[in-house]
């Protein structure tokens, strides 16, 4: 179609203002909400999240190019996208079309711990720009994105931002469920889910009266959250994991190669305030697995996400890609079979304390 073709060739440019404004004389070009926009997006991908047989599609800090995802999202089957920017609204209502119907959609809010009177609002206003923007009715998973916390707990780091980044777990029980419940009585949610946090109040949250419907957990070999682990004193993913797993809750695993420590090597600099330091003392850590990833024939990120892929009841791995490569190897490694119990053993032991 002439929305594809013009997509093809917005995607093909090192996209800048003057491309934009000769865009903009062409013919169709109205057909973007906001033409400008386009010019964010030079290096930009949609990040396909393995669900089962299907596959979720996440924006990953605008990096990679939309043609080559779009295509494989088609010939791969992905049906779930998650939508949190603008930027991927216009290509929801530009691009995906009547596309909608095939895909299922999550997006989430980072709420923090407000007055419960103000938490509906804060929720629904949130989800209502959402789906504004992508032009549909209604988000098949709604998360929060705050970190959940006991009331009494202090953040071993950043506790100065405990109010806007971490959830507690009364202003969750009290307003949040009963705000997400409303939501889904609405027809504007289908399920809702939580992410990360403090694990004894994860855990406490997953053996309520009424779980999440779906839980973002930290899925690797290293047990590790890396930099964003600053709200335990130390992290510990696993255990989390195996709550969600007794009680049967949907796993949605995150960290699949911890930040770049799970690769070949790592993609950026060290950030000068030392905020990433944590990742990389993970690389240095995983030494062990990139030398038996060698060893097996395999690349260390593909033998990570098959890692992930493999644990039991894990229903989605949230993929962290940023180029073209990275996404073709992901889709090759989900094409392999899961590892065995002998390999899966060897990898739980590489860094076993």
């Amino acid at each position: 179609s002439e929305k594809s073709q013009l997509i093809l060739k917005i995607s093909d440019q090192n996209i800048d203002p003057n491309f934009v404004s000769s865009l903009k004389q062409k013919k169709n070009v109205n057909l973007y909400e906001s033409l400008e926009d386009w010019y964010k997006l030079s290096e930009n991908i949609y990040n396909p999240h393995l669900f089962n047989k299907k596959k979720y599609l996440k924006n990953n800090h605008n990096r990679v190019k939309y043609t080559y995802a779009s295509n494989q999202i088609l010939e791969n089957n992905h049906n779930i996208l998650d939508q949190q920017s603008l930027i991927r609204s216009i290509l929801l209502s530009s691009v995906w079309g009547n596309y909608h119907s095939m895909l299922n959609i999550t997006t989430k809010c980072r709420l923090g711990t407000l007055p419960d009177s103000e938490i509906y609002q804060k929720l629904n206003d949130s989800l209502s720009r959402s789906l504004e923007r992508m032009r549909v009715e209604k988000v098949n998973l709604f998360l929060l994105h705050s970190q959940l916390i006991e009331d009494d707990y202090q953040l071993p780091l950043l506790n100065e931002h405990r109010a806007t980044n971490a959830t507690t777990l009364s202003c969750y029980y009290e307003s949040v469920i009963p705000a997400f419940e409303k939501l889904k009585k609405e027809g504007k949610i289908d399920h809702w889910g939580i992410g990360l946090g403090q694990e004894e109040a994860l855990i406490k949250a997953i053996n309520h009266e009424q779980p999440p419907e779906a839980m973002q957990c930290a899925v690797n070999v290293l047990n590790s959250i890396g930099a964003i682990g600053y709200i335990s004193k130390k992290p510990d993913p696993n255990k989390v994991l195996r709550e969600c797993q007794k009680k049967d809750i949907p796993i949605l695993s995150i960290r699949a190669v911890q930040a770049g420590a799970l690769t070949s090597q790592m993609d950026r600099e060290p950030h000068p305030s030392g905020m990433d330091k944590a990742d990389f003392d993970d690389f240095e850590k995983a030494l062990p697995f990139r030398e038996l990833a060698e060893d097996w024939g395999e690349t260390p990120a593909s033998l990570a996400h098959r890692y992930a892929l493999s644990i039991k009841k894990v229903s989605s791995v949230i993929l962290g890609i940023k180029n073209r490569k990275e996404l073709q190897e992901c889709l090759n490694a989900e094409n392999k079979e899961k590892l065995n119990s002998d390999q899966m053993k060897t990898l739980q032991n590489l860094f076993k304390e």
